[in-house]
């Protein structure tokens, strides 16, 4: 099979307030990224419009809903967002697995009810890129992001998911408990010249890249950027390096 192209690997955040403006940024984008990420503020002003007419327009879409509630409720939403067509959706893995092992029941009690390409895949959320050491002992979960992050990660991989949603300071770990084949979709990831917002554990597209993560989620660099199809480019030179060059001899220089 061959290598995904750089640019394929960059999915751009649709963090806006209506279907228009998501609409909008997704023209200007098409053919330099390879997804859309379809979050809770869009979503929630306008319900599946954006989703629904990326889809159909050709592009692959991640449903960024982050389920979390009683199985039964999760199986019904993932059932109904694999029927729009979309590429990834997502669940919280602190919802238990066998909240996790319903959302995979969902979207597969979808096959053969819809024709398409490839079926949807599920990732399961670990922590949240927002918050640090501080924050996870605030709300009772024990040990460094790093254990939290791989005791989630482990626990998707024993409910059948496909991968996470993880930090960029976790992939190495992830990759060493889950092995290679665990997709790892990565969101905090900024360029050098970017600030860090409001994410606290970030990294660059090129070190998140050779850390070992299939797909990076990368908002406001490039949705505000003067011109984002350049930004985005940009972003997918920094992938083409990382990937062209050896972690060994990346480390060396």
């Amino acid at each position: 099979m061959a290598a995904m192209p750089a640019w394929e690997k960059i999915i751009v955040a649709l963090d806006v307030p209506s279907a228009e403006a998501g609409l909008c940024v997704a023209q200007k984008l098409h053919g330099h990224v390879g997804m859309f990420k379809v979050g809770s503020e869009v979503f929630t002003a306008e319900g599946p419009v954006l989703a629904r007419y990326l889809v159909a327009t050709g592009e692959r879409v991640f449903l960024d809903l982050k389920f979390h509630d009683i199985p039964n409720t999760v199986r019904a939403a993932a059932r109904q967002a694999a029927m729009l067509g979309v590429s990834l959706l997502n669940v919280h893995a602190s919802g238990g697995r066998k909240m996790m092992e319903a959302a995979l029941e969902g979207v597969r009690s979808t096959q053969g009810a819809r024709a398409v390409a490839a079926p949807t895949r599920v990732l399961a959320v670990t922590v949240l890129t927002s918050l640090g050491p501080e924050d996870l002992a605030e709300v009772g979960f024990q040990g460094s992001p790093e254990e939290v992050v791989v005791r989630l990660a482990r626990l998707a991989q024993k409910a059948g998911l496909d991968g996470v949603v993880a930090s960029p300071r976790e992939i190495t770990a992830i990759r060493r408990a889950c092995g290679p084949n665990f997709l790892i979709v990565t969101p905090g990831v900024r360029p050098v010249t970017a600030a860090s917002d409001d994410q606290t554990r970030i990294a660059t597209p090129e070190s998140a890249i050779r850390a070992g993560a299939d797909y990076l989620v990368i908002g406001r660099p490039i949705t505000g950027a003067s011109d984002p199809a350049a930004a985005a480019d940009a972003i997918a030179a920094e992938i083409e390096k990382a990937l062209a060059t050896p972690a060994s001899q990346a480390q060396r220089s």
